[in-house]
Protein backbone atom coordinates (compact mmCIF):
# COMPACT_ATOMS: atom_id res chain seq x y z
CA UNK A 1 0.00 0.00 0.00
CA UNK A 2 1.27 3.48 -0.87
CA UNK A 3 0.07 7.03 -0.65
CA UNK A 4 -0.16 9.02 -3.86
CA UNK A 5 0.49 12.73 -3.38
CA UNK A 6 -2.28 13.70 -5.77
CA UNK A 7 -5.61 15.38 -5.05
CA UNK A 8 -9.01 13.99 -5.99
CA UNK A 9 -10.52 16.07 -8.85
CA UNK A 10 -11.49 19.32 -7.12
CA UNK A 11 -14.38 20.10 -9.46
CA UNK A 12 -16.05 16.82 -8.51
CA UNK A 13 -15.29 17.15 -4.81
CA UNK A 14 -17.02 20.55 -4.67
CA UNK A 15 -20.50 19.02 -4.46
CA UNK A 16 -19.61 16.16 -2.11
CA UNK A 17 -21.11 15.32 1.27
CA UNK A 18 -19.48 14.09 4.47
CA UNK A 19 -17.67 15.10 7.64
CA UNK A 20 -16.10 13.86 10.88
CA UNK A 21 -16.97 10.52 12.45
CA UNK A 22 -16.50 9.47 16.08
CA UNK A 23 -16.94 6.08 17.71
CA UNK A 24 -18.60 6.02 21.12
CA UNK A 25 -19.44 2.91 23.12
CA UNK A 26 -22.51 3.42 25.33
CA UNK A 27 -23.61 1.10 28.12
CA UNK A 28 -26.99 1.76 29.73
CA UNK A 29 -26.99 0.74 33.40
CA UNK A 30 -29.92 -0.76 35.26
CA UNK A 31 -30.53 2.63 36.88
CA UNK A 32 -30.96 4.22 33.46
CA UNK A 33 -27.67 6.08 33.71
CA UNK A 34 -25.11 5.72 30.94
CA UNK A 35 -21.41 4.98 30.80
CA UNK A 36 -19.75 6.32 27.66
CA UNK A 37 -16.31 5.55 26.33
CA UNK A 38 -14.51 6.22 23.06
CA UNK A 39 -11.86 3.78 21.77
CA UNK A 40 -10.77 6.41 19.24
CA UNK A 41 -8.54 9.26 20.34
CA UNK A 42 -9.04 10.98 16.99
CA UNK A 43 -12.00 11.51 14.72
CA UNK A 44 -12.10 10.14 11.18
CA UNK A 45 -13.66 11.79 8.14
CA UNK A 46 -15.99 10.10 5.69
CA UNK A 47 -17.17 11.54 2.39
CA UNK A 48 -19.34 10.65 -0.58
CA UNK A 49 -17.96 12.14 -3.79
CA UNK A 50 -20.92 10.94 -5.85
CA UNK A 51 -22.90 14.07 -5.09
CA UNK A 52 -20.33 16.14 -6.95
CA UNK A 53 -20.78 14.39 -10.29
CA UNK A 54 -22.70 16.54 -12.75
CA UNK A 55 -21.68 15.21 -16.16
CA UNK A 56 -20.27 12.24 -18.03
CA UNK A 57 -16.94 14.09 -18.09
CA UNK A 58 -16.96 14.07 -14.27
CA UNK A 59 -17.72 10.35 -14.29
CA UNK A 60 -14.82 9.68 -16.63
CA UNK A 61 -12.45 11.72 -14.46
CA UNK A 62 -13.45 9.74 -11.35
CA UNK A 63 -13.13 6.37 -13.12
CA UNK A 64 -9.65 7.33 -14.34
CA UNK A 65 -8.65 8.46 -10.85
CA UNK A 66 -10.12 5.29 -9.28
CA UNK A 67 -8.25 2.98 -11.65
CA UNK A 68 -4.94 4.82 -11.10
CA UNK A 69 -5.35 4.33 -7.32
CA UNK A 70 -6.21 0.62 -7.83
CA UNK A 71 -9.45 1.06 -5.90
CA UNK A 72 -8.90 0.93 -2.14
CA UNK A 73 -5.19 0.09 -2.44
CA UNK A 74 -3.60 3.53 -2.53
CA UNK A 75 -4.43 6.66 -0.55
CA UNK A 76 -4.67 10.18 -1.95
CA UNK A 77 -5.44 13.78 -1.01
CA UNK A 78 -8.94 15.17 -0.59
CA UNK A 79 -9.93 18.82 -0.19
CA UNK A 80 -12.63 19.19 2.44
CA UNK A 81 -14.43 22.32 1.25
CA UNK A 82 -15.81 23.02 4.74
CA UNK A 83 -12.62 22.43 6.75
CA UNK A 84 -9.35 22.92 4.86
CA UNK A 85 -7.67 25.90 6.55
CA UNK A 86 -6.09 26.65 9.92
CA UNK A 87 -8.32 29.62 10.65
CA UNK A 88 -12.00 30.47 10.53
CA UNK A 89 -13.80 29.47 7.34
CA UNK A 90 -13.64 32.24 4.74
CA UNK A 91 -10.92 34.19 6.59
CA UNK A 92 -7.44 34.37 4.95
CA UNK A 93 -4.80 32.30 6.73
CA UNK A 94 -2.38 34.02 9.08
CA UNK A 95 1.02 32.82 10.41
CA UNK A 96 -0.40 33.14 13.94
CA UNK A 97 -3.51 30.98 13.41
CA UNK A 98 -2.35 27.88 15.30
CA UNK A 99 0.04 27.39 18.22
CA UNK A 100 2.56 24.63 17.47
CA UNK A 101 4.82 24.81 20.52
CA UNK A 102 7.43 26.77 22.43
CA UNK A 103 11.09 27.02 21.47
CA UNK A 104 13.91 25.94 23.78
CA UNK A 105 16.85 27.15 21.70
CA UNK A 106 17.63 23.75 20.24
CA UNK A 107 14.35 22.13 19.13
CA UNK A 108 14.04 22.50 15.37
CA UNK A 109 11.09 20.26 14.41
CA UNK A 110 7.46 21.23 15.02
CA UNK A 111 4.28 19.45 13.90
CA UNK A 112 1.40 21.19 12.17
CA UNK A 113 -1.84 20.85 14.14
CA UNK A 114 -5.30 22.38 14.20
CA UNK A 115 -7.20 23.06 17.42
CA UNK A 116 -10.98 22.85 17.76
CA UNK A 117 -12.16 24.66 20.90
CA UNK A 118 -15.69 24.94 22.25
CA UNK A 119 -17.16 25.33 25.73
CA UNK A 120 -13.82 24.98 27.47
CA UNK A 121 -12.94 21.72 25.69
CA UNK A 122 -10.31 21.41 22.96
CA UNK A 123 -9.48 18.74 20.38
CA UNK A 124 -6.06 18.85 18.69
CA UNK A 125 -5.96 17.40 15.16
CA UNK A 126 -2.71 16.37 13.54
CA UNK A 127 -2.25 17.83 10.06
CA UNK A 128 -0.20 15.56 7.81
CA UNK A 129 -0.98 16.86 4.33
CA UNK A 130 -0.44 20.64 4.15
CA UNK A 131 -0.71 22.29 0.76
CA UNK A 132 2.62 23.49 -0.61
CA UNK A 133 2.72 27.25 -1.05
CA UNK A 134 -0.06 27.69 1.50
CA UNK A 135 1.92 27.43 4.77
CA UNK A 136 2.98 30.45 6.82
CA UNK A 137 5.12 30.19 9.96
CA UNK A 138 5.91 32.75 12.69
CA UNK A 139 8.10 32.86 15.80
CA UNK A 140 6.80 35.22 18.48
CA UNK A 141 4.60 36.83 15.82
CA UNK A 142 7.43 37.44 13.34
CA UNK A 143 6.81 35.67 10.05
CA UNK A 144 9.56 33.32 8.91
CA UNK A 145 10.74 32.67 5.36
CA UNK A 146 10.49 29.27 3.71
CA UNK A 147 13.87 27.85 2.63
CA UNK A 148 15.74 30.61 4.48
CA UNK A 149 14.41 30.08 8.02
CA UNK A 150 12.57 26.76 7.82
CA UNK A 151 11.76 23.80 5.61
CA UNK A 152 8.37 22.15 5.09
CA UNK A 153 7.69 18.47 4.51
CA UNK A 154 4.33 18.58 2.75
CA UNK A 155 4.01 14.78 2.99
CA UNK A 156 4.13 14.67 6.81
CA UNK A 157 3.22 18.14 8.06
CA UNK A 158 6.58 18.68 9.78
CA UNK A 159 8.19 22.12 10.01
CA UNK A 160 11.99 22.06 10.44
CA UNK A 161 13.87 25.23 11.33
CA UNK A 162 17.24 25.44 9.66
CA UNK A 163 20.48 25.44 11.63
CA UNK A 164 20.93 28.76 13.37
CA UNK A 165 17.22 29.58 13.11
CA UNK A 166 15.90 27.39 15.92
CA UNK A 167 13.27 29.26 18.01
CA UNK A 168 14.71 30.85 21.14
CA UNK A 169 13.73 29.61 24.61
CA UNK A 170 10.17 30.65 25.42
CA UNK A 171 9.39 31.78 21.85
CA UNK A 172 5.95 30.82 20.56
CA UNK A 173 5.92 28.94 17.27
CA UNK A 174 2.73 29.39 15.25
CA UNK A 175 1.51 28.66 11.75
CA UNK A 176 -1.30 29.23 9.30
CA UNK A 177 -1.97 26.84 6.44
CA UNK A 178 -4.28 25.09 4.03
CA UNK A 179 -4.39 21.31 4.17
CA UNK A 180 -5.84 18.20 2.54
CA UNK A 181 -7.26 15.08 4.18
CA UNK A 182 -5.51 11.75 3.47
CA UNK A 183 -8.20 9.35 2.26
CA UNK A 184 -8.79 6.21 0.22
CA UNK A 185 -11.76 4.84 -1.68
CA UNK A 186 -13.99 2.84 0.67
CA UNK A 187 -14.98 0.43 -2.08
CA UNK A 188 -13.33 -1.63 -4.79
CA UNK A 189 -16.38 -1.34 -7.04
CA UNK A 190 -17.91 1.72 -8.67
CA UNK A 191 -21.53 0.90 -9.46
CA UNK A 192 -22.35 3.40 -12.19
CA UNK A 193 -25.51 3.20 -14.30
CA UNK A 194 -25.73 5.63 -17.18
CA UNK A 195 -29.48 5.11 -17.31
CA UNK A 196 -29.82 6.03 -13.65
CA UNK A 197 -27.45 8.94 -14.08
CA UNK A 198 -29.52 10.40 -16.92
CA UNK A 199 -32.63 9.94 -14.78
CA UNK A 200 -31.14 11.97 -11.96
CA UNK A 201 -29.85 9.21 -9.66
CA UNK A 202 -26.45 9.89 -8.08
CA UNK A 203 -23.79 7.16 -7.87
CA UNK A 204 -22.25 6.48 -4.49
CA UNK A 205 -18.48 7.01 -4.29
CA UNK A 206 -17.47 6.54 -0.64
CA UNK A 207 -14.15 7.82 0.73
CA UNK A 208 -12.70 7.33 4.20
CA UNK A 209 -9.86 9.10 5.99
CA UNK A 210 -6.71 7.06 6.67
CA UNK A 211 -4.08 7.44 9.38
CA UNK A 212 -0.68 8.61 8.19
Amino acid sequence: MAFHEVRFPVEVGFGSSGGPERRTEIVTLGSGHEERNSPWADSRRRYDAGYGIRSLEDLNAVITFFEARHGQLHGFRWKDRVDHTSGTYGVPISPTDEFLGTGDGSAAIFKLVKHYASGGATYTRSVTKPVEGKVQVAVDGVEQTLASDFALDATTGLITFLTGHEPAPGADVTAGFEFDVPVRFDTDFLDISLTSFDAGDIPTIPLVEIRI
